[in-house]
């Protein structure tokens, strides 16, 4: 029983498969013949009943299939080897073959004719399936008539292939609308495809020309977020009320790896309202000039005609980190007020994109309250000492009374971490990181690089790699706050 149910299923198989390979075929079935299937018996008609194509009647004849007239024959008896217009049943038997359709005419209509005289058939009077004899009808151009186009649809599997070849016939599928073709630029630019990802710049990979590692590819997008472009001239203000916090060397950094990232358009500020020491960690490139001469020429340089290079002669220019320095007055002659400052901040928002503000330490001085009032973003170095962390903890606080602008910013606040040589307390890191990762956006470590500690001119290309990284790190938080700075309105 189990043998004769198993060899009745190989024959379903066999069958199913026999008739996917006629349905795949590209060309018609009727050029190319099934080689699985048995040779029909030629049958041989009777001399009396062969007549003349042009005088008989044997191409209209009732119950026959003309082979212009688009009619298909009716099918035989089932015989083996014989083709069935029905679906085929699971008999098993080989070389069966079955046909979901007729085959189509290949010239004509491929409609069943309904009463109409064919056009081969007009000719003769006495045709079964002609006009009545005695009423002649018009001749017809066959060759004039438009062919009617016969439609593709899906080749169609009968219920027992259907079970062995759920998907239907391979790479047979029903033909598709035409997608309507856009030549709008906008849709153009995203049918391009993507650039490929460049090859790794150091290490191994660079020399095989691979693709980066994990720690380079997150370095190229924090170099991509660092050179946002903005929409306007934003400011960012670095702030900490306890001298020797690390202000300046943070300045610097930001604005070096802001200009790297950039290619330039960066300017670094000391807004000190006294003196500062940015003069004393940057190189001198021009002439000394300094915020106190700036403010002289303003006239000249708030002029419609005045250029960046009038405005860049008053400055100095750091060529490793691609950026300019506004430095502070060397004496103690003359004090910066708030409409010093507001002077100022038009001046450069005109010719530079991003504006790196030092701050001094007297949170009570008109400068550095108008340096918040105009910050986008807020960055406040500390070390991991007890006074330096204090100092920040109070400048927050007392700016949270300052009103909602003011508790925004402190939202969006940067805290950059930069010790010195045995500048860290791991007691006071583990009390007061949980409290500034709680009230800023970020915590930045800055290793301790000894080129900073050295307390000379900041150059960008002397720095450590990891003192480079974490820079360009400290930039593209920093330009996330911005982002976000800018979708919200003033």
């Amino acid at each position: 029983m189990t043998d004769s149910h198993n060899s009745g299923q190989h024959k379903d198989r066999e069958a199913a498969a026999a008739e996917v390979r006629r349905m795949w075929q590209p060309t018609p079935s009727w050029s190319q013949p099934d080689p699985g299937a048995q040779a029909e018996p030629e049958e041989t008609e009777p001399a009396e009943e062969t007549q003349d194509a042009l005088t008989g009647d044997s191409w209209s004849t009732p119950g026959q299939a003309t082979p212009y007239s688009g009619q298909p024959d009716p099918a035989p008896a089932s015989t083996p080897g014989a083709h069935s217009a029905a679906p085929s049943s699971s008999s098993g038997t080989p070389g069966a073959h079955s046909a979901s359709e007729p085959e189509a005419n290949p010239w004509g209509s491929s409609k069943p004719s309904t009463g109409e005289a064919s056009s081969w058939s007009i000719a003769n009077p006495g045709s079964a399936t002609g006009t009545p004899t005695g009423t002649p009808a018009p001749a017809v151009d066959p060759w004039t008539q438009p062919a009617e186009q016969p439609t593709q649809q899906a080749p169609q599997l009968s219920q027992t292939a259907q079970q062995f070849f759920p998907q239907g016939v391979p790479n047979q599928h029903p033909p598709q609308p035409p997608r309507e073709v856009s030549y709008r630029a906008e849709e153009l630019m995203q049918a391009l495809p993507l650039p490929r990802e460049a090859p790794a710049e150091r290490g191994v990979r660079s020399v095989l020309r691979l693709r980066p590692g994990s720690a380079e590819r997150i370095e190229r997008i924090a170099r991509a977020t660092a050179a946002t472009a903005f929409r306007r001239p934003v400011t960012i203000t670095i702030a900490n009320p306890k001298g020797g916090s690390g202000k300046t060397p943070t300045t610097l950094l930001l604005a070096g790896a802001l200009g790297q990232a950039r290619g330039g358009g960066v300017v670094a500020w000391d807004n000190n309202e006294l003196r500062g020491n940015m003069h004393l960690r940057t190189h001198d490139t021009n002439a000394r000039s300094t915020v106190t001469d700036l403010l002289q020429a303003m006239p000249m340089l708030t002029q419609p005609d005045a250029r960046l290079g009038d405005v860049a002669a008053y400055l100095r220019h750091q060529v490793a980190g691609q950026y300019d320095v506004l430095t502070s007055a060397t004496t103690t002659y003359s004090q910066i007020e708030a409409k010093d400052f507001d002077q100022i901040h038009r001046l450069l928002s005109r010719f530079y994109k991003v504006l790196v503000i030092d701050t001094g330490n007297n949170e009570g001085s008109s400068n550095w309250r108008e340096a918040m009032r105009a910050s986008d973003a807020l960055v406040i170095p500390i070390k991991w000492k007890s006074l330096s962390c204090a100092a920040a903890v109070q400048m927050l606080e007392e700016l949270d009374n300052q009103g909602p602008e003011a508790q925004r910013l402190i939202r969006r606040a940067v805290i950059a971490v930069s010790n010195g040589p045995g500048d860290v307390n791991k007691e006071v890191e583990k009390q007061l990181r949980p409290y500034f990762e709680s009230r800023a956006a970020a915590v930045v470590d800055i290793p301790t690089d000894p080129h900073i500690a050295a307390e000379g001119p900041l150059d960008h290309s002397a720095l450590q790699p990891a003192t480079r990284r974490a820079g360009l790190e400290l930039a593209a938080k920093v330009a996330e706050q911005i982002i976000i700075a800018l979708n919200v309105p003033r």
